[in-house]
């Protein structure tokens, strides 16, 4: 374990961190960050130094895994990796032990830990914060990271030019947001995103003045009611596919419409969501696109008494 000031960088909120009490957390994912916080753990959204060393829990993403490692090294102290086999903890190993000395790595239940001493010879795995990818800025380990997700163009194809205040759950790196914005009707369109590199890159292909940007839970998510929500949630909890989460973007939604408002929806076609939009909403629809893919246009929320 590295002594001094370490960080802990990619710690989840459920992450056991009782060997490292002082550590200062790294958490780009608002609800870790917010989680941590309320423990009262000195938390950061990126990676900076000054430190003596740090921790990396491996993300799903490879770019990040290598970036998020690269950067630890480059903070000067000694850095562990920890990893499940379903994030890659082999391959990491293996790449690092290509270039550099590793220690034995420690087995645990799902994975590996591992520790590399201070060195240069990784950062070249560091990445840029922004990627160019096509007519779009993307950022490592963001959704869709390698250009517009399928599902979330269907989904803009299939709308008519809205009009009012809309919001964007889960906006990801923006692009659901730059199409609405097309529309002269749209008077202001808020981006509720929870990856912090996602609404930086963003910031970068939404530069509409209508556009306001907001590091946020979008499940926590309070504002004034909306005339319209266009989302494309999220369904996956790391690498398990998790429908509730979509289930709570709906209902999320439902809450911050206007009575009047319209949830405009994406979903994989095997994602059962009809439940929990016939109970949301007075009139669900679902509009002509590809096959793979459910389009939804549900209206006039629910209000449930309490």
């Amino acid at each position: 374990m590295p002594t001094g000031h370490v960080l802990a960088i990619g710690a989840r909120s459920q992450t056991n961190l009782s060997f490292a009490p002082d550590a200062t957390i790294v958490a780009g994912f608002k609800p870790d960050f917010a989680a941590w916080s309320a423990r009262g753990r000195d938390t950061l959204a990126t990676i900076k130094g000054p430190a003596d060393g740090a921790i990396v829990f491996l993300p799903r993403a490879k770019a990040q895994a290598r970036d998020w490692i690269a950067r630890a090294l480059a903070l000067g102290g000694p850095v562990i990796i920890d990893g499940d086999k379903t994030d890659g903890i082999d391959s990491i190993l293996k790449a690092v032990r290509a270039v550099t000395a590793t220690s034995a790595p420690f087995a645990k239940a799902h994975g590996k830990v591992f520790r590399i001493e201070p060195t240069d010879a990784l950062a070249h795995w560091i990445q840029p914060d922004l990627v160019q990818t096509g007519d779009w800025m993307t950022a490592p380990g963001a959704f869709s990271a390698d250009g517009p997700d399928p599902a979330s163009t269907a989904l803009a194809d299939a709308m008519p030019d809205l009009a009012g205040r809309i919001a964007d759950l889960g906006a990801a790196w923006g692009y659901l947001s730059a199409r609405v914005l097309a529309s002269p009707k749209v008077t202001e369109c808020d981006l509720i995103e929870a990856d912090h590199g996602a609404l930086h890159a963003a910031r970068a292909n939404v530069t509409d003045i209508r556009a306001a940007f907001h590091w946020a839970d979008a499940l926590a998510w309070q504002a004034d009611p909306y005339a319209h929500i266009i989302s494309n949630p999220p369904f996956h909890t790391d690498r398990r596919a998790d429908p509730s989460l979509g289930t709570a973007f709906i209902t999320a939604s439902a809450r911050l419409l206007t009575p009047s408002g319209t949830l405009w929806l994406v979903a994989n076609r095997h994602l059962p969501y009809e439940r929990a939009l016939k109970e949301a909403f007075a009139e669900v629809t679902e509009l002509p696109g590809p096959p793979a893919f459910k389009l939804i246009r549900a209206r006039k929320p629910v209000r449930r008494r309490r």
